[in-house]
């Protein structure tokens, strides 16, 4: 069976707490001498990243995605659970002088992050050369990775003839305008939040109707309210599912999940997933 080729980055998330308010302790007329320390009393490393996110949650589904992402030389254990999840990740890119990319996000009581991101491995992921995969692949996922990369492997998957899952999120900002177009283009199907999808549309100029138009697939995810997916047939609306109880938000547009701590915390079977969906939706799942 054709396979799965998720592109983007690979990262350890570092979280930490701090139990009060930024905001009490920045002082606004001496920015320009900034030097604050925030202790803090909660401090999680977990696995993150928007391609391993993305392809951890396919393995759940029952696909056998291939990761083409960048890794370091501290990859093997988080390799060997991806590994465990259903996770092919022989197409990683093992680089082994330097560290796994790293996010450091320190975070107070009024959801307030203050973020500092090491590209680590992820640097070199535009060497991945989807032509030469050993694997039967018809789509590719390009997710937020290092701009040169996302540049390569969108046209990489159009010269192949792959459908592409363009999901450029927060990298629209540092992509030239050309690699959005270019990957608008040859989308197969554009994911992203409303804003997202906005910042886009401001960027290149083409909207969702625009590309219904071209016979594209746009999902977009819009927090709380749910999800749309418009394609030429037309919308169809999702609507929320009920969550137990939010936990952690982290992660979520690429696991859509904030029930648990972490992007890759989730497990679920195919038998509870369709009773889930069951008790949200009153239907059964399609098959």
């Amino acid at each position: 069976m054709p396979r799965i080729a998720v592109t983007g980055s690979v990262a350890f998330d570092t979280i930490m707490v701090f139990p009060g308010r930024f905001g009490e302790h920045i002082l606004p007329d001496k920015t320009h001498i900034l030097n604050v320390s925030f202790l803090v009393d909660r401090l999680e490393r977990r696995r993150g990243g928007t391609a391993a996110n993305i392809a951890y949650t396919l393995a759940l589904l029952g696909e056998r995605p291939l990761l083409c992402a960048a890794v370091g030389d501290d990859f093997a254990g988080y390799g060997a659970e991806l590994e465990r999840s259903g996770v092919d990740t022989s197409a990683a890119l093992r680089c082994d002088d330097v560290a796994t990319a790293s996010c450091f996000i320190t975070t107070d009581l009024d959801d307030n992050q203050i973020t500092a991101f090491f590209p680590g491995a992820m640097g070199r992921a535009g060497s991945i050369d989807l032509r030469r995969l050993d694997a039967d692949v018809d789509t590719v996922v390009v997710a937020p990775d290092a701009p040169d990369a996302m540049a390569a492997h969108v046209g990489q998957a159009a010269e192949l003839g792959h459908r592409l899952v363009f999901a450029p999120a927060q990298q629209i900002p540092s992509l030239p305008t050309e690699t959005l177009a270019a990957g608008l283009d040859a989308a197969w199907m554009v994911v992203g939040n409303d804003y997202e999808i906005e910042l886009l549309r401001s960027r290149t100029g083409v909207g969702v109707e625009a590309l219904r138009d071209r016979g594209a697939i746009v999902a977009v995810t819009r927090g709380g309210k749910g999800s749309e997916i418009h394609s030429p047939d037309g919308v169809v609306e999702v609507p929320v599912a009920p969550v137990e109880e939010v936990v952690d938000p982290t992660g979520a547009g690429d696991a859509y999940v904030v029930e648990g701590r972490g992007p890759q915390a989730h497990h679920f079977s195919a038998a509870e997933f369709a009773a889930r969906y069951r008790s949200a939706f009153a239907l059964l799942l399609p098959s």
